[in-house]
């Protein structure tokens, strides 16, 4: 066999391992109650905050701790730690998109997306407070 086609051979190979292994880690969106069933995969939940619940940030104590209650698209509320500081204008966010997995009762979350409301109303400029 000619070196070109071993070489071939070896670029195919790798180019396959590296498929399965991104296809292993994707992560899918769910609800709290599927990530709670699977407790060992990452999930995406999306969900709203709930502003009933006070939301714990202390930068003193932990600057990469934030705890707060968030409801998800089928009602489920669950307690979320974000291992992350606070985002700005966290409170006015209209949706809510975390990255992690269960354990136990509570949601880990590694990473936070968020939908923040647009400056626009209907193409009407909205007053800024």
């Amino acid at each position: 066999m000619k070196k070109i086609h071993i070489l071939g051979i070896i670029i195919i190979a790798v180019a396959i391992g590296a498929i399965f292994t991104t296809l292993n880690n994707t992560s899918t969106y769910a609800s709290f109650a599927e990530a709670a069933s699977d407790p060992g995969s990452e999930f995406h939940v999306v969900g709203k905050l709930n502003k009933d619940k006070e939301a714990i940030y202390d930068p003193k104590i932990d600057a990469n701790l934030f705890t707060f209650y968030m409801i998800d698209n089928k009602g489920m509320e669950c307690k979320v730690v974000l291992h992350k500081n606070k985002p700005q204008d966290f409170e006015r966010s209209e949706q809510i998109v975390l990255i992690g997995q269960m354990e136990g009762q509570e949601f880990q979350a590694s990473d936070i997306l968020m939908k923040c409301p647009s400056k626009y109303n209907e193409g009407q400029p909205t007053a800024v407070k």
